[in-house]
């Protein structure tokens, strides 16, 4: 199954987050059991600059990709994935727009289940 293509806005020094519920061609919710996730954005396909690594290990600031949904309570068949993007971590990019894509993993099997633009709307109020 080819990745499916999604657009979004991450706002710079907010907290970002989105759910998405990976599904079989029937509308059924996929198990994430046995899978981890990772998720990179970069100024365009194939470039070599790295903006920000997403995994399914959370980071101390609390941004990664969560297999229990954003609430961190769905169970893993559910298919729930939460993307969250900490307010720390928002107010690091200064990117205008970019590329990014979610992966699945499971041993070498590797699934590529979404896909898009990324783009930063900058922040005015800093907390300085």
């Amino acid at each position: 199954m080819a990745a499916g293509k999604y657009s979004f806005v991450i706002e710079q020094g907010a907290t970002f987050q989105r759910e998405l519920v990976y599904q079989d061609s029937l509308g059924n919710p996929i198990d994430l059991t046995d899978y981890g996730a990772r998720m990179q954005i970069r100024p365009a396909p194939g470039s070599s600059t790295l903006y920000m690594t997403l995994s399914s290990s959370l980071t101390s600031d609390g941004s990664g990709l969560n297999l229990y949904g954003l609430n961190g309570t769905n169970p893993k068949t559910s298919g729930s994935i939460g993307i969250i993007i900490s307010a720390i971590s928002s107010s690091a990019l200064t990117f205008d727009e970019a590329a990014y894509d979610l992966e699945l993993y499971s041993g070498s099997f590797v699934n590529r289940i979404i896909e898009g633009k990324v783009k930063l709307s900058k922040e005015v109020t800093t907390n300085v």
